[in-house]
C-alpha cells in the first residue's frame, strides 16, 4: 500500500502517523483490489481509540489493568478505555417483557444443537504442500467416482481411507457443532440426510469425502431455558448501541482530519 496516497490522521491536534494506520490496516479485511477500504477502517478504529483515550485523560481516569486470560493482561490504554466506558455508558436493565417479546418473535430460533451421524473417507496430505495436495485430491476424486451414494459402496471404499475410522467403514459416530474442523462442518451442514459431498472437501488434514447418514434436528428449547441467553444478548446489543452513541457524541465536538466515522 502506498502510504503517500493517504494522509496522517489528526484528532483534536493529536497526529496519528500514516505508518500507524498502515500497521493497523493489517487487522482489517477488504477486497484485494480495494486496499483503501482496509485503510479507512484502520483510520476509523484509531480515531475512535484516540477520542476515547483523550476523554479518559480529560476525566482524570487512572488505568488499572486487569488480567484477561492467563498470561494476557490489559495494556494501560485498554484499561483506560474500559474504565471510561464503564463510567460513561449506562443502559437500562433488560426487562422480562423485553426478553419475552424477543423470544415470542420466533421461538423456533432457540433449539438444542443438532446431531449428525457421519461417515467419511480421508485422503491425507499437508495442504501447504502443492504436490502432495494435488496428488491427494486426485486420489479422492478417483474414490468419489466409484461411489453411487449408498452406504454399502461407501463402506467398501472407506477401507482405503487414511483415517482410523476405516476399521468401522468410515463411521465417525454422532457429531455436533464444533466437533470437527470448520471446513468439514461447513460441508456437512449443506448435506441432506443420506447425502454425500459432490466433490472432495479440503481441511487441514487432507481431502474428505463426507456422507451424512442421518440427522437428529435440535429440539425447541423451553422459554425458561433460553431466557438468560436472550437477556444477555439484549443487554450486549443495548451496550453496543450506547457505546456507539457515546463515540458519536465525542466525534461531534472533535476536530478530525484524515478519517471519517461514517459507516464503511
Amino acid at each position: 500500500m502506498n502510504m503517500t496516497l493517504f494522509p496522517d490522521v489528526v484528532v483534536n491536534g493529536e497526529t496519528i502517523p500514516s505508518a500507524a494506520v498502515a500497521a493497523e490496516a493489517q487487522n482489517h479485511t477488504a477486497p484485494k483490489d480495494k486496499p483503501g477500504i482496509a485503510w479507512r477502517k484502520a483510520a476509523q478504529a484509531l480515531t475512535i481509540r484516540a477520542l476515547l483515550l483523550q476523554e479518559a485523560q480529560a476525566r482524570g481516569l487512572d488505568p488499572d489493568p486487569e488480567e484477561l486470560a492467563p498470561g494476557r493482561v490489559e495494556t494501560e490504554d485498554e484499561a483506560l478505555i474500559r474504565a471510561l466506558l464503564d463510567e460513561a455508558v449506562n443502559i437500562a436493565p433488560v426487562t422480562d417483557d423485553a426478553v419475552h417479546c424477543e423470544w415470542a418473535k420466533n421461538p423456533e430460533r432457540y433449539r438444542s444443537a443438532p446431531l449428525w451421524d457421519v461417515s467419511h473417507i480421508l485422503c491425507a496430505c499437508d495442504p501447504r504442500d502443492d504436490e502432495e495436495r494435488t496428488a491427494a485430491e486426485a486420489r479422492a476424486a478417483a474414490l468419489l467416482a466409484r461411489l453411487h451414494g449408498d452406504a454399502k459402496d461407501f463402506a467398501a471404499a472407506a477401507r482405503e481411507s487414511d483415517c482410523g475410522s476405516k476399521a468401522s467403514a468410515g463411521h465417525l459416530g454422532q457429531l455436533g457443532p464444533n466437533d470437527t474442523v470448520p471446513e468439514f462442518e461447513a460441508a456437512l451442514r449443506t448435506l441432506p440426510e443420506g447425502g454425500m459431498t459432490p466433490a472432495p472437501v479440503l481441511s487441514r488434514h487432507g481431502w474428505h469425502i463426507i456422507r451424512l447418514n442421518a440427522i437428529a434436528p435440535g429440539q425447541v428449547l423451553p422459554y425458561d431455558t433460553v431466557r438468560p441467553k436472550i437477556a444477555q444478548a439484549l443487554e450486549k446489543a443495548a451496550w453496543a448501541r450506547a457505546s456507539r452513541e457515546f463515540v458519536e457524541t465525542l466525534a461531534k465536538s472533535a476536530q478530525i482530519t484524515g478519517a471519517s466515522l461514517a459507516p464503511i
